[in-house]
This record gives structure tokens, C-alpha cells and sequence, in this order.
């Protein structure tokens, strides 16, 4: 049998993440079976084991895609100019409303306050996201100076308020998910008057 190509493996596995991406927005985390995510691929029973061994695996897959996706485009506007504090979380939340399942984001979420497995799993994927959040701040933070408290070290800053930023996606999750008559426009606009 031919080897697979690297760009084909990695095709394929992204694939795979995203049939489980839509299962999982469709019936949450809890509810999906390997049989779903499966039958949802179209690719055999073997050919999900041999990427994805479990379906904590899967999730850990579709964390870091998701998240993974969001850095490169948090990178790719930083790169273009410096952002602040309301357009990255403003941007990271397009994203996820855009892209990740989130009532089961809010599930997992859950899930791991008494999964210590799953919550290394989240910590582990939410701090590269932390890294590339304070990272994109410290350029806005230099060149805002008057933002900042005085006397106030832009890097320490930035490592300061990367915490409140990312918690602002979690609180969107959350509300989106529990309250029928939440907006999702007046969420995104009262973060820019809450930030700089």
C-alpha cells in the first residue's frame, strides 16, 4: 500500500477535526459518539483510530484547531498594526462565534472542573493563546503609553491584562449559551467602550 504524504496526513486529520468541529456544535460534546463523528466523515473506523485514538483526543484536536486558527489571525492583524485590548478580544470572539462550537466549549468547559485530564488539556491549549495575546498587547501598550498606568512597564502590563482580555470569551460563550435574549452585537460594542 502507498505511504501517505505529509500535506495528505495532515488534510485528512484537519478533515477529521472539522466532521467533529460539526458534530460537536450540532449534539455538544457529551452527546457525540465516535460512531457520529464517523459516520459524519465518511472515512472508515480505522482511519479515525489511527489519527484520533479517543474522543478526548478528538477534543484536544478541535481545541488546538480552533485556537490555533484564532492565534494566526490574531498574529496576522498584530502584524499590521499595533492591537489593542478591545480589538483582540473583539477579534477572538468573531472568531469563535464564527468557528468553534460553543455550548460544547461551554460543556468541556464544565466537564474540567472535575476532569483533571481534560483541564490539563485546556490549560495546556489556552496557554499558547495567553502567550500570543500578551505578545500582541506589549507593541500597543509601547506605543500607548498614556494608556497605561503610570510608570507602567508595557511588557508587565500586557502579561497584566492578557487574564481579563481572554476571560472575555468565555463570558460571551456562556451568555450566548444561556440566555435566549442575549446580544451578541451589544456584547461586541460594550467591549470597546469597557477597553481601550
Amino acid at each position: 500500500m502507498p505511504k501517505i504524504s505529509d500535506s495528505r496526513r495532515e488534510e485528512r486529520r484537519r478533515s477529521i477535526l472539522e466532521a467533529a468541529l460539526r458534530c460537536f456544535i450540532r449534539t455538544g460534546y457529551q452527546q457525540t459518539s465516535m460512531a457520529d463523528i464517523i459516520a459524519e466523515s465518511g472515512l472508515s473506523t480505522g482511519a479515525i483510530y489511527s489519527y484520533f485514538p479517543s474522543k478526548r483526543e478528538l477534543i484536544r484536536g478541535v481545541a488546538a484547531l480552533v485556537i490555533g486558527d484564532r492565534q494566526i489571525e490574531l498574529a496576522s492583524a498584530a502584524s499590521a498594526h499595533p492591537v489593542g485590548p478591545a480589538e483582540i478580544a473583539t477579534l477572538l470572539i468573531e472568531g469563535v462565534r464564527a468557528h468553534a462550537p460553543v455550548q460544547a466549549l461551554v460543556q468541556v468547559w464544565s466537564e474540567a472542573t472535575v476532569d483533571p485530564e481534560l483541564r490539563g488539556l485546556i490549560q495546556e491549549t489556552i496557554g499558547g493563546m495567553r502567550e500570543t495575546i500578551a505578545g500582541a498587547l506589549e507593541p500597543w501598550a509601547r506605543a500607548h503609553p498614556a494608556q497605561l498606568p503610570d510608570g507602567a512597564d508595557p511588557a508587565e502590563w500586557a502579561r497584566e491584562v492578557t487574564p481579563v482580555v481572554l476571560a472575555l470569551i468565555p463570558g460571551f460563550a456562556l451568555q450566548r449559551t444561556m440566555f435566549d435574549d442575549f446580544d451578541e452585537e451589544r456584547y461586541l460594542a460594550g467591549i470597546g467602550v469597557l477597553l481601550p
